[in-house]
């Protein structure tokens, strides 16, 4: 037997696979962290087919965080102002159920909320899809997915009629030409980064482009970095598609055979010539245009995005956009082509699958649907109208029904919206108001926990057994390879104990989470993303396989695998292969958008646009890399990059301290002054909550104007002043501030 567990690592969508292994072993030290503490072993699993044994510095340092600050016992308060006592699971069970009760008879189901998490397995996400959806007939649960992925979400169902990433890693290898748009890959997805920077630097042919107003990391690596203004990706997809359609790099066959709406998409990019769109993107004509001639002499083309992308009040007309490119060009269903969205967190492709967001069910069905509902309700023994017709609240909607008193109960878990909200000091207001919050972890303290009645220890990786899909579609089981802590339990078990108690026992009657799986890809039958032939038993003995993966596929190895040590069950490694899509009449959709630029642009009182972003080493909300020591050495502080311009218009030096100021908050960073930023527009992280650091949370300055179509909110951009503040004032405030203690 080996003495390594497999497992995946619990950070990022690019889904590393991870072998951890204890940390004393026969003939070896025990392995320590530098206090003496003996830690797990972590190193990269050479046989998982998305990572290939890289592994980055979040996955290698994981298990030092494991016993660091941990949620031990169920406590309860009766008010926020109180100090928590700790109960028994019976008790806190007791608590909750009541007040579901309560409400469910008094107010109305609507007035229950769940806020759920990209890092559940996808056994968390289905039962809690039950509970909510099905049993207690409200859509109300809505996951941290909604501020990351659900403008790619929408895009693909618009343009394809489902959800799903048409592509896969090993296009990376394949590709003629790389558009990166609103990714800094290199830091947000380094092992993806790692396996495109290597293959284009062996093919010095290969072109890649990225798009992004910062210089970062992934543009450094570029044969063209376009710093286009914020709020101008449209513009310039348009004008690209302007000059593709000019030159003739168009494939007509293929759209006059497999898309629909070109006419309404051709007369839109009429209105994007060149001139035009350099002076509105704040780029050269010359290097527009050669950004055009990459994408139209390339046979095949690949585009990467993330949040800069999706984090917008554009989001889906950004994301169809981009897809419309590959639909005039022919660029998709075919090795090292196609559109591919980079998800931002472990398993929010599962729970995209389960159903985990406001408007879905499990199986890539809508709530919208009467058929997709009628089918959830019958699988699940429900009579006919139990599931509502009506989309739930959103991450947003939730805060906003705190204000407004329609919202009663709010479940929080896996996730910290006390710092990853827009508009954070409205937030905070909001989550005080609420009359009763549960707040599920496995870490204590978190921001969010200031503002919980109920915390439940929550295990957490390598503590529970569960599965999670990637970005590329791949399915890996995490195995558990140590018992929880103290109290802890799964967030599916606590999900399924308070159904039974709330007296749907034969709808939890689960043993195991293998048994939650198995039940969950019935779900997925016939669907766009089946996967009845994949169950734990089948990950464990075959390794991680990517779907759709129906049942009939079982045991059978796509053609085309990798090769050697690396490998995977793959049944369809890249979608829409036969170029027919998920709509009524099997034609992809083009999308005609005109730009219409940011939600709140600067003006002479907000002069500057604000954007935040991941570093390498840190993740979210530093629940977990904020105690990893490394971690921490690596990223000391948090810091506002300026370009050197904007900082010398404004009398700040390096190192200075400035206060920015929206319009709904204000936050102090450490000055950067760096061309890696474009003038007009600075930078700042977004993992530094109130714990981690004084006033310089992100989101207290973000708005929470969101994507008409997937109600993603624009954490991307806000309009800002900077006033620099003196060391002398710095001194002063802080004296202040210590004479209040």
């Amino acid at each position: 037997m080996s003495e390594f567990t497999k497992t995946l690592c619990p950070y990022c969508g690019v889904g590393c696979g991870l072998e951890v292994s204890p940390p004393a072993q026969l003939g070896k030290a025990t392995n320590r962290d530098s206090q003496g503490n003996p830690i797990w072993r972590v190193r990269g699993d050479k046989a998982h087919p998305s990572s290939q044994g890289m592994v980055c510095v979040k996955g290698a340092t994981i298990a030092e965080s494991l016993d660091k600050n941990r949620l031990h016992y169920p406590m309860v308060r009766d008010s926020l102002d109180q100090e928590f006592r700790r109960v028994s699971w019976d008790e806190a069970f007791n608590i909750i159920t009541q007040r579901i009760q309560t409400i469910r008879f008094t107010q109305g189901p609507e007035a229950l909320c769940m806020y759920g998490s990209g890092q559940f397995q996808t056994e968390d996400y289905y039962i809690a899809q039950k509970l909510m959806k099905g049993c207690l007939g409200t859509n109300n649960f809505d996951a941290n997915s909604r501020l990351c992925m659900s403008s790619a979400v929408s895009g693909y169902i618009q343009s394809f009629g489902s959800d799903g990433p048409p592509c896969c890693y090993d296009d990376l290898e394949l590709t003629d030409c790389a558009f990166l748009i609103g990714t800094n890959t290199a830091e947000c997805h380094p092992i993806v980064f790692n396996r495109l920077a290597k293959y284009h630097k062996k093919n010095r042919k290969v072109k890649m482009i990225v798009v992004d107003p910062r210089r970062t990391p992934t543009a450094e690596a570029a044969d063209l970095h376009l710093a286009i203004r914020p709020g101008t990706d449209i513009d310039l997809l348009n004008g690209i598609a302007h000059l593709l359609m000019r030159w003739n790099y168009i494939d007509t066959m293929f759209m006059d055979d497999c898309t629909s709406n070109f006419p309404a998409y051709a007369e839109v990019i009429r209105h994007y010539p060149p001139e035009v769109v350099a002076r509105q993107c704040g780029i050269s004509i010359e290097n527009l245009e050669t950004a055009a001639r990459y994408w139209g002499e390339s046979q095949r083309v690949l585009s990467l995005w993330s949040m800069g992308v999706n984090q917008s009040s554009e989001g889906t007309a950004k994301v169809r956009t981009i897809i419309n490119l590959h639909l005039m060009t022919g660029q998709i269903g075919k090795p090292g082509a196609g559109p591919f969205s980079l998800t931002g967190q472990p398993n929010a492709m599962g729970g995209r699958e389960a159903g985990g967001l406001a408007h879905l069910l499990p199986g890539y069905r809508v709530v919208k649907n009467p058929q997709h509902r009628a089918e959830v309700e019958q699988f699940w023994g429900l009579k006919p109208g139990q599931i509502s017709p009506n989309p739930g609240l959103t991450a947003w909607d939730m805060i906003t029904g705190l204000e407004d008193g329609a919202v009663e109960l709010l479940w929080i878990a896996a996730t910290n919206p006390a710092v990853s909200m827009p508009d954070l000091e409205r937030t905070k207001k909001a989550l005080l108001r609420s009359p009763f919050t549960i707040y599920q972890d496995a870490y204590y303290p978190t921001e969010t926990s200031a503002y919980a009645h109920v915390l439940l220890p929550a295990a957490q990786w390598g503590e529970k057994t569960g599965v999670m899909t990637n970005s590329e579609r791949v399915v890996t089981l995490c195995q558990a390879f140590r018992q929880p802590p103290r109290e802890a339990k799964a967030d599916w078990e606590i999900f399924a104990e308070v159904g039974r108690r709330l007296d749907f026992e034969k709808e939890f009657a689960f043993a195991n989470s293998a048994e939650v799986y198995a039940e969950f890809v019935k779900l997925t039958k016939t669907r766009p993303c089946d996967m009845t032939g994949i169950s734990h038993a089948q990950l464990q003995a075959e390794g991680p396989t990517q779907w759709p993966h129906p049942e009939e596929s079982r045991g059978s190895r796509g053609a085309g695998e990798a090769g050697g040590e690396v490998s995977a069950n793959r049944s369809g490694k890249r979608l829409y292969t036969n170029l027919r899509f998920h709509t009524p009449d099997g034609r992809a959709r083009f999308g005609a958008y005109y730009s219409k630029g940011l939600a709140e642009p600067p003006d002479p009182d907000y002069p500057f646009v604000l954007t935040n972003g991941r570093l390498y080493g840190h993740w979210h909300t530093q629940t977990r890399t904020g105690r990893i020591e490394k971690i921490c050495k690596m990223h000391p502080e948090p810091f506002i990059e300026i370009h050197p311009r904007d900082a010398a218009n404004l009398g700040i030096v390096d190192t200075m301290y400035v206060e920015v100021r929206s319009r709904r908050g204000k936050a102090k960073f450490p000055a950067k002054v760096t061309k890696a930023i474009a003038p007009g527009t600075v930078f700042v992280p977004m993992h530094w909550g109130s714990l981690w650091a004084d006033n310089a949370e992100a989101n207290a300055l973000t708005h929470p104007e969101s994507c008409p179509d997937s109600l993603q909110p624009e954490l991307k951009a806000c309009a800002v002043q900077l006033i620099p503040i003196s060391v002398e004032a710095t001194v002063k405030d802080y004296q202040l501030q210590s004479s209040q203690w």
